[in-house]
């Protein structure tokens, strides 16, 4: 018998919105989803980059964080993602 009270979807909502309102987490680091994304090196960036500016990040960390996710292979960007975002 299932709970009246308990709605799937309504919990579902609550979690997803805030990876799409830019809120951060309690160390300051923006949520990222990129479960369900395309998983190449241009995509993860753009979906950095979109969750840094909702953030409210400045340019200067924005640049920051490009510049070292830039630099090394594809497991250094994601190293450098997690290290930046909250990665869901």
């Amino acid at each position: 018998m299932e709970d009246e009270d308990y709605n799937e979807d309504e919990d579902y909502d609550e979690e997803e919105s805030k990876y799409e309102n830019g809120d951060i987490t309690e160390e300051g680091k923006p949520f990222l989803k990129l479960i369900g994304q395309d998983g190449n090196a241009l995509m993860i960036m753009g979906l950095a980059l979109r969750a840094a500016r909702k953030a409210k990040w400045s340019q200067e960390k924005i640049d920051e964080y490009m510049a070292k996710a830039k630099g090394g292979d594809y497991n250094h960007l994601l190293a450098t993602t997690m290290e930046y975002f909250d990665v869901y």
